[in-house]
């Protein structure tokens, strides 16, 4: 057995693609050399800047011979059919075997594959793998046909034994693979040959080049917040950015430097958003939370232990704070002028959705959402509403137009300094969240109000314009809506009636567009007027009527859309974590208060709870034998048994037994509805399965008696009536 290693050398890989290229490399070449019979114990793959490696160890020297069997024509077939199979199995006739089978005699080929050395098999699988990795974006360079990343230098592949290292012959467009690699671009650029991984990695360290990515993030990690504490301070933790920052450097060397006094007066998250994303900084904060000094990773040591680097980077960095500054500045001056609402006029020309009107008008149909809202949370609708008027106001920021992922948080600052207060600037900054699974969800009534406003607007416009998810597909991120309005319900347990909420929503909808409507058959006269110099009053009816079918098509549909029932699938998957099965909660999609999310998830939970002990699932089946039963009788008699059973016909005592359970059941379970305590509802009707089993063990319902039988049959009405009032339990799989 041997051991592979493969390094592609090439200039430097963006640091967004370089762990996907490693993964690709490992699982091409893998899934390739398995593919033509070789078997491996093990591989890993690493990535720097200008390198990806594989090391695949215990791989087989050689492919096994293997026969194949292949079934041809039939013996006497025409000679054109003989020889076409002859072409495709390589054979001569004679070559050929008969055999017998049921319907005659056919012709059998057997060929024999013979193995191949792994030099060969790991040469062909490699190149294939070269011309055909799927980078995201690639380029030609120079007169070849290859296309990589970035141009291609080097290629190492080399099988490694015991008794000595061996290069795999290869030649991709004049890059003839060898043994050889480089070190580190500026201190150890002298190329250098290799024996095997161990020996690889070895000299590469000595080098300059840490190849594994994870090593480099935890040096980088482990350097700073060293750095950090020793001053008595505090590394941001940014996961994302280690990762991005460990793919632009071979060898991390950390260096810490200060911001300039003019500039600790800005947010926080100002300076850490310009920091990261123009510069790829760590922010260091202190122990009031202020952020003072940045870290920066070079890729190289210097004479003077980085000082140069600081110095350039501090130039570089105080020109990008000092535009973050003049933007903060402007913003705080249009605000003390003009106020949030000040700052928010241009959103009329900013356009939301074509068919949904400008941002302003997502405004006002958020307020009238919020303040709608606002009682159901134990918010003041005025302030919902003065919070909901301001939400988006930095939008219109120079900040934000700078930096977007600070929009909400910057609308709390303009908030706080136009003098807002009483939770309306946190709700400017929360009110778009949780963006996601894992996302916090706003605690302060204002901010959950908004933040729902904002959410159920979003849903009910587009479902009004008909641009629902499809598939895969979810451009407007209405799944992510839907999820946040479940984790704000369920989180707060609040008791909500979206049906009438979303009936608001919808009706702001189609107002502002009848209004623009309006606004668009009045502009549409007017253009008329002007082009034809004619006026529509002299004009005769039949040309108005032309005229306005030409031109105006306001063509507003009557607002309905099953939006519900996309939160009920949204809620299905939200609930599947709690391993509460779709059908359960599809049980409890009954009756009038399936609008009301925290009260349909109290009914499920309690319904699982229920359906996972020994009574409940034999309930379940003693209620769905009730209502086979029930169902086929009343078909077959064309009558609904609903009405009238009474204990004195009761021939058995599993019969008596079973009306005193029913009776002494379902006060209790009215109560539990009532006080919505759902599990002592269950609870209760989970008590009637051992006289619902009795019953049907002792009692044939359809009794040759007319009279008894229909007191049966009202019977198990009951029963199924009574499992009813918690949910449809037909819907429960078996």
């Amino acid at each position: 057995m041997s051991d592979l290693l493969i390094e592609l050398f090439s200039e430097e890989i963006p640091a967004r693609m370089q762990r996907r290229a490693a993964e690709d490399l490992k699982r091409l070449m893998t899934d390739g050399l398995v593919e033509a019979g070789l078997t491996y114990a093990g591989a890993v793959a690493h990535c720097t800047p200008r390198r990806l490696a594989l090391s695949v160890q215990g791989l087989t020297d050689e492919s096994p011979t293997t026969t194949e069997e292949r079934r041809g024509p039939k013996v006497g077939a025409p000679d054109k059919a003989i020889e076409g199979f002859l072409r495709s199995t390589g054979l001569a006739r004679e070559d050929l075997t008969v055999v017998a089978e049921k319907k005659g005699q056919v012709y059998m080929a057997r060929i024999t594959h013979e193995g191949r050395p792994a030099q060969t098999i790991v040469a062909e699988v490699l190149e294939r793998v070269i011309r055909d990795f799927p980078w995201p974006k690639s380029m030609r360079w120079g007169a070849g046909s290859l296309r990589w990343v970035r141009p291609l230098r080097r290629i190492l592949c080399i099988l490694s034994r015991e008794d000595g290292a061996e290069i795999v012959p290869l030649d991709v467009d004049g890059i003839v693979a060898g043994d050889v690699t480089e070190g580190h671009r500026f201190m150890a650029p002298e190329p250098f040959r290799v024996t095997g991984f161990d020996d690889y990695e070895a000299k590469l360290k000595r080098a300059k080049v840490i190849l594994s990515s994870e090593e480099r993030a935890d040096a980088i990690w482990h350097d700073a917040t060293n750095m950090a504490f020793a001053a008595g301070l505090e590394v941001v933790e940014d996961s994302g950015l280690l990762a991005e920052v460990a793919g632009l450097v071979e060898w991390p060397v950390v260096l810490m430097g200060e911001i300039g006094a003019d500039f600790l007066e800005l947010p926080p998250e100002v300076l850490q958003t310009s920091m990261k994303e123009h510069q790829k900084f760590f922010s260091v904060r202190d122990k009031a939370g202020r952020i003072t000094r940045f870290v920066t990773v070079a890729n190289r040591e210097t004479a003077d232990d980085g000082a140069t680097i600081l110095q350039g980077n501090s130039r570089v960095l105080s020109a990008r704070l000092a535009d973050a500054k003049f933007f903060w500045e402007n913003d705080l001056a249009v605000v003390r002028e003009r106020g949030l609402e000040g700052m928010a006029a241009p959103l009329d020309k900013v356009t939301f959705h074509a068919k949904l009107g400008s941002q302003a008008e997502r405004v006002k149909r958020i307020e009238v959402l919020a303040r709608e809202i606002a009682p159901r949370v134990g918010a003041k609708p005025d302030l919902a509403a003065e919070a909901a008027r301001i939400c988006k106001a930095d939008l219109a920021s120079e900040m934000v137009y700078e930096f977007p992922e600070l929009q909400g948080v910057m609308g709390r600052y303009y908030a706080e300094a136009a003098g807002h207060d009483d939770g309306v600037p946190e709700a400017c900054e929360m009110h778009y969240k949780p963006l996601g699974p894992s996302d916090a969800v706003p605690s302060e009534p204002v901010s959950v109000a908004v933040a729902l406003a904002d959410k159920l607007d979003t849903l009910a416009g587009f479902w009004a314009i008909d641009e629902k998810p499809t598939g895969s597909k979810d451009p407007y991120a209405l799944r992510r809506a839907a999820l946040g309005v479940i984790r704000l319900t369920l989180e707060h347990s609040l008791s909500l009636s979206l049906d009438k909420i979303l009936s608001c929503a919808d009706q702001a909808i189609w107002e502002q567009i009848a209004e623009r409507a309006e606004q668009d058959e009045a502009a549409a006269v007017v253009s008329f007027e002007r082009k034809t110099g004619l006026k529509i009053d002299e004009l005769s009816d039949p040309l108005v009527q032309i005229l306005s079918t030409v031109e105006i098509e306001s063509g507003i549909p009557i607002p309905a859309h099953p939006l519900l029932a996309f939160l009920h699938d949204r809620l299905k998957v939200h609930l599947r974590d709690e391993g509460i099965r779709h059908d359960v909660i599809d049980a409890c999609l009954t009756g009038d208060r399936t609008d009301d999310l925290t009260d349909l998830v109290a009914r499920a939970r309690a319904l699982d709870a229920v359906l996972k002990t020994d009574a409940g699932a034999n309930l379940l089946q003693g209620w769905k034998r009730a209502a086979n039963i029930l169902t086929q009788a009343e078909a077959a008699d064309g009558v609904e048994y609903s009405y009238g059973a009474d204990r004195k016909l009761a021939d058995t005592e599993e019969e008596r037994a079973l009306f005193d359970a029913i009776e002494a059941a379902q006060p209790k379970i009215d109560a539990a509805l009532g006080a919505e305590n759902y599990p002592a509802a269950m609870a209760a009707l989970a008590g009637l399965r051992g006289p619902v089993d009795d019953f049907f063990e002792a009692v044939q319902v359809n009794s040759d008696n007319a009279i008894t039988r229909r007191n049966r049959l009202n019977l198990l009405s009951q029963i199924v009536r009574t499992g009813e009032k918690l949910g449809d339990l037909g819907r429960i799989a078996a």
